[in-house]
């Protein structure tokens, strides 16, 4: 199996995620965007990553790639199955982080491509979402459960990339749980391994 990926592209680093997790045996082709292989322009004409040829279809979706690696192997109940309601919370989770807050980021990030507002206007467009999570992890280490979930691994890649932006701002930002769970992903050893050059 081949996996097209990007290194620093939050959609293909979640796919990454679910398939180290899984222990899905995979070869990750690391792709130059500006010089996209014809291997991938073959399975995917969009060309964007992440996209998975399992050898027996073509995944060109990172929550399908995530989806179809837990299927296959998901020792901590990462699709909360033992909770169905966690389960549907988790994937409005997931819509919101994939629509809403996905923008915010872009405008916050590039805020210089936007000079309607400022970057603080941006970051406080983005504050309730920060605060929901802060209260999902009120009393407990992951968002939905006491174990990782989908929604955990498939939010990381867009929170890093939003605490990144003013890294000072966010290490003194009221959001205490959410820079502990942040930093606890950050310095896991699946993290760690999907991030590895």
């Amino acid at each position: 199996m081949i996996l097209y990926s990007f290194r620093r592209c939050p959609w293909a680093m979640r796919a990454r995620l679910a398939l180290r997790y899984a222990g899905c045996e995979v070869e990750i082709c690391e792709v130059a965007m500006k010089n996209k292989p014809a291997d991938l322009l073959a399975l995917s004409p969009k060309g964007t990553v992440p996209v998975l040829d399992t050898g027996a279809g073509v995944l060109e979706e990172s929550l399908d790639i995530m989806r179809w690696a837990l299927d296959r192997n998901d020792p901590q109940d990462w699709r909360l199955l033992a909770d169905p309601l966690a389960a549907q919370q988790a994937e409005a989770l997931i819509a919101r982080n994939d629509s809403e807050f996905k923008a915010q980021v872009n405008l916050y990030k590039y805020a210089e491509r936007y000079p309607e507002h400022s970057r603080a206007y941006y970051r406080e467009q983005a504050e309730p979402w920060l605060a929901q999570l802060e209260a999902l992890l009120g009393d407990r280490p992951y968002l939905l459960a006491e174990h990782p979930s989908l929604a955990d691994a498939a939010l990381l890649p867009l929170m890093r990339q939003f605490a990144g932006v003013e890294p000072l701002w966010f290490a003194e930002a009221a959001y205490p749980r959410l820079r502990s769970w942040l930093e606890g992903w950050l310095d896991s050893a699946l993290f760690k391994a999907v991030m590895g050059r």
